[in-house]
């Protein structure tokens, strides 16, 4: 990515003295506190709506959470290809953004109004007598729930590219900012949840889920406000194209001239030499040769006859990633159902802090906190100390980041399995196994799990966003971050699909699995955690081969007055 590359808000070259560069991330970095101070609080919190509020079981309250999360993510691909394709990724922010205001409206309303909930009941006393949601009431819930996934999601895409836009990689005091926005833009979406486990799960536990849904919308609001403020900054990438066009476009030719050799490879100089504004232009590589074939001149024209080797070296990138997107995204699995199965354990535990009453999704502050903190050393401190050792200039490799959270993600399903043990060994003997609530254990044991997740949040999200987003061609950018909010998303729904299976297939005489029923102290949550911890390993261990495999587009080595980029490519280890 160069600067020439990239225009104004009036579409004129960028000056760099005045456009991109810190001063226009900053405004970012707000719409991402603001708009994650909302989405974190309710991405922890939404499943003790679903079930105090909704009466929807253990395992259905679950999975609509993960396929909330799920759902946000996948969203981000739609934003992506709009971006990339069409308009900037500033103005898809500001077309799409408002929709996760009205989801959060909509859901505000559904939550004021009574007629629009269940019959009345005490999910914790009577949870086999409460009626579930449905009919229009879980229609009404779902649209909010999935308008607020939408807008998000075209909003994950493009804030994390256009950061990214905002810094040249052949400038080197840039290059390492921009690796240091990839850290800060992680910051914000933690301290933006921080302030969303304080407040506004406080406002949705103690003032009402209506208001706490219109605060929600209220922070949303502000922040695109903000963001918008910031137009006379900012560095533009020019729309490429529809990149689903040109990677079909290359399967197409390519299959049409399948039976041609490469000897007759002969590729014209106009195609060869062709820059289209906001697109990189590729020399030809080794591998996926019958992708090559599509640059093969037989005389026939047209987008969908013949190709030129940027196109074809553009899906060479996706296909070598590929490997890399499935393993990581098993990797991913257990984090998000330890995320969603967390909250349930701690509201059957003590949750004293002395006089005050703390939320189980406010434990989420735990994490956070540490999150916070370790990012800020990390970027400060060790960074610029392995930078020093190593030569890269985020101090390690992308995939060694993501190689170390993968690791604890093993861990810390093995440490809440233990924990779970523990809370239901005190349930037993204080007779509190048909109890929803009160157990004598205090929730702060689950910090230990909490710690845990912290560090997969500081290496693997980091990690794989800034892996995805420096792979990726410039014409396909916000698709390389989308591309890592996938991984999120698809692993999300695979923990739903993963819970079904394992309640199938463990169902007693009794008809019920592991995990079925309202009553947590009567489930085989440990066994569960355990089963993660083991997928957990086997993942990392999978991922590992993939990573030791995958090689590098460029020299990840620094940038230099006097030492460009080098075209060798490079093993990124772990």
């Amino acid at each position: 990515m160069t600067v020439q590359g990239l225009v104004e808000w009036r579409g004129r070259p960028v000056n760099p003295k005045w456009h991109g560069g810190v001063r226009a991330a900053l405004f970012l970095h707000v719409l991402v506190v603001l708009v994650n101070a909302a989405n974190v609080a309710n991405l922890m919190n939404l499943v003790s709506y679903l079930h105090g509020t909704m009466h929807m079981g253990i395992a259905s309250s679950a999975t609509t959470a993960t396929n909330f999360i799920g759902a946000m993510c996948m969203f981000s691909l739609v934003g992506a290809f709009i971006s990339d394709s069409y308009i900037k990724r500033f103005h898809t922010m500001l077309i799409f953004g408002p929709l996760e205001v009205l989801g959060y409206g909509l859901l505000a309303i559904q939550a004021h109004y009574r007629s629009l909930h269940p019959p009345q009941c005490d999910i914790n006393k009577e949870n086999n007598n409460c009626v579930q949601v449905h009919g229009f009431n879980f229609v009404l819930l779902n649209i909010g729930l999935y308008t607020v996934t939408f807008g998000e999601g075209c909003l994950r895409a493009c804030i994390s590219s256009l950061g990214g836009d905002q810094f040249d990689d052949d400038d080197t005091i840039e290059q390492r900012q921009k690796i240091s926005f990839f850290n800060w833009y992680t910051f914000a979406i933690s301290f933006g949840g921080f302030l969303g486990l304080i407040f506004v799960v406080w406002v949705e536990n103690n003032k009402g889920w209506d208001i706490g849904f219109a605060l929600c919308a209220l922070l949303v609001f502000t922040g695109l406000i903000v963001t918008a403020c910031g137009f006379p900054f900012y560095r533009n990438q020019i729309p490429a194209g529809s990149p689903l066009t040109r990677i079909l476009q290359v399967f197409v030719a390519a299959y049409r001239k399948r039976n041609l050799s490469l000897t007759d490879y002969k590729e014209s100089e106009e195609v060869a030499n062709r820059n289209t504004p906001g697109m990189e232009v590729f020399s030809r590589t080794t591998g996926f040769k019958f992708l090559d074939k599509a640059t093969i001149d037989n005389g026939e024209k047209g987008g969908w006859s013949f190709c030129n080797t940027t196109q074809v070296e553009e899906i060479k990138i996706i296909l070598r990633m590929l490997p890399l997107f499935i393993s990581s995204t098993i990797g991913y699995l257990p984090f998000a159902l330890l995320m969603t199965f967390t909250v349930q354990q701690g509201g059957t535990m003590n949750t004293q802090l002395g006089k005050i009453h703390i939320s189980p999704a406010s434990l989420f502050v735990i994490p956070i906190t540490f999150q916070m903190v370790t990012l800020v050393i990390y970027d400060q401190v060790i960074v610029p100390l392995l930078r020093k050792l190593t030569g890269y200039p985020g101090g390690i490799t992308h995939l060694q980041r993501v190689g170390i959270g993968f690791f604890f993600a093993a861990v810390a399903t093995a440490v809440a399995a233990l924990v779970e043990t523990k809370r239901k060994k005190v349930a037993i003997e204080h007779g509190l196994i048909d109890s929803s609530t009160g157990i004598p254990m205090s929730v702060f044991w689950l910090g230990l799990q909490f710690f845990f997740l912290g560090i997969i949040d500081v290496t693997s999200f980091v990690g794989l966003l800034e892996f995805f987003y420096s792979e990726a061609s410039t014409g396909m950018k916000s698709i390389g971050t989308s591309i890592f909010f996938c991984i999120i998303g698809v692993a999300a729904w695979l923990s739903s699909f993963l819970i079904n299976v394992v309640n199938k297939v463990t169902r007693n005489g009794e008809g019920k699995g592991w995990l079925d029923g309202a009553n947590l102290n009567r489930s085989h949550l440990d066994r569960f955690y355990w089963l993660l911890s083991v997928i957990g390993l086997l993942s990392f261990l999978n991922y590992a081969y993939w990573a030791n495999k995958y090689v590098c587009r460029y020299n990840p080595g620094i940038v230099t007055e006097d030492v460009k980029r080098s075209p060798k490519r490079e093993t990124d280890t772990i």
